[in-house]
């Protein structure tokens, strides 16, 4: 962990994180000298997890009961609000969903900040989501997120009619770019496939892009988590996802298209079965557990189909070996809890290359 980085008003750059979950977002920022100030989860499991990990950071329940003027401010706020009525897994009924409208409480919370701050604090917010939000609610849901941020600038939809994987909104407050991170892509040896928008909003400057487009070297995976976290090259090895070794390819089983396929006798769909490469990567998955397909590129013959192990599904997120599996007073995390928990759970090297851009230009320079 890196010792805390001194903010232009001379203390500590600190972090809230709302909907917090595994504590994902608190520890890319510890690992980056950002002090996790305060949380807001309602879930037991993810509670305890985090209280073990993060024994000094506050906790606060549910996000509808707070009062963004009355809970300590912060230079920053993350939260990954419900994705099960965005994402192409879900019912797609959008930001009108009972879960995914909570991201309006997010936005609530920050505003009040603001006014009780005198627009001094946020600084920098950072929304993640599913790549299904470009497309739910008629492609009108990205938009309606963008809109609350900017509630009075005129913004249409692309006349493509498509969202682009990558994009900026600038010239007024806050200052706002997006982009689609893929886990695989983030971290040696390479992470299972998972694409999350992650949108930067910055209040106090237009820095947004260079926090999210600006190259930067990327921390290693193998330090240790705060409060016991465990290597990513210790414990127990697999015969698949081995710590610091090679990684298969790892896609979603896809059992109804293989039924389907060999119902009507079709090859190729029978193949596709074991999951394509633009199949969307479940979220491990947070509603059930399901199976999904891993083999080596060089020896495609030797894969099989099976259930991911707890710990193997840390490893797939980049995670501390061992993140979940014991809450705060040392008691055993049920596996159920902790395959929903990593199911909800963001990409650490994601998060960790975020708060290295959000550290790097908010970080007092004479500190």
């Amino acid at each position: 962990m890196k010792g805390p980085v001194k903010s232009a008003d001379g203390g500590p750059l600190t972090l809230g994180s709302l909907f917090d979950g595994i504590g994902v977002f608190p520890l890319a920022a510890a690992r980056h000298g950002i002090v996790p100030r305060w949380a807001s989860e309602i879930e037991r499991a993810p509670i305890s997890i985090t209280r073990r990990r993060f024994p000094r950071m506050e906790h606060l329940g549910d996000i509808t009961k707070l009062d963004g003027g009355a809970i300590p401010a912060v230079h920053v706020i993350t939260f990954g609000s419900p994705c099960q009525n965005l994402s192409r897994q879900g019912d797609r009924t959008g930001l009108a969903g009972v879960k995914s409208s909570l991201f309006f409480h997010a936005i609530r919370i920050i505003r009040e900040m603001r006014d009780a701050t005198g627009d001094r604090f946020p600084i920098i917010t950072v929304w993640e989501n599913v790549v299904g939000a470009f497309t739910s609610n008629d492609r009108l849901d990205h938009l309606a997120v963008l809109r609350a941020f900017l509630p009075d600038a005129e913004l249409p939809i692309p006349a493509s009619g498509r969202w682009a994987y990558a994009g900026m909104v600038r010239g007024g407050c806050p200052d706002l770019a997006w982009r689609v991170l893929d886990a695989q892509y983030w971290a040696r040896p390479r992470l299972a496939r998972r694409q999350r928008i992650f949108l930067v909003a910055d209040l106090g400057g237009r820095r947004a892009g260079e926090i999210l487009f600006k190259p930067r070297p990327m921390l290693l995976l193998s330090g240790a988590g705060p409060a016991g976290g465990l290597s990513a090259a210790a414990g127990d090895r697999g015969p698949f996802l081995e710590a610091g070794g090679r990684v298969p390819i790892v896609r979603p089983f896809q059992p109804f298209r293989m039924r389907s396929a060999a119902k009507r006798g079709k090859r190729v769909q029978f193949r596709n079965s074991f999951g394509r490469p633009d199949d969307p990567f479940s979220t491990l998955l947070a509603g059930r557990l399901s199976p999904f397909a891993f083999w080596f590129e060089d020896d495609p013959l030797g894969g099989c189909v099976r259930y991911p192990t707890e710990l193997e599904c840390e490893r797939m997120l980049g995670l501390p070996e061992g993140w979940t599996k014991y809450g705060a007073d040392g008691e055993e995390i049920r596996p159920a809890q902790r395959y929903r928990a990593l199911g909800n759970a963001v990409a650490l090297p994601c998060a960790d290359y975020i708060m290295a851009g959000i550290a790097e230009v908010l970080a007092d320079p004479g500190g």
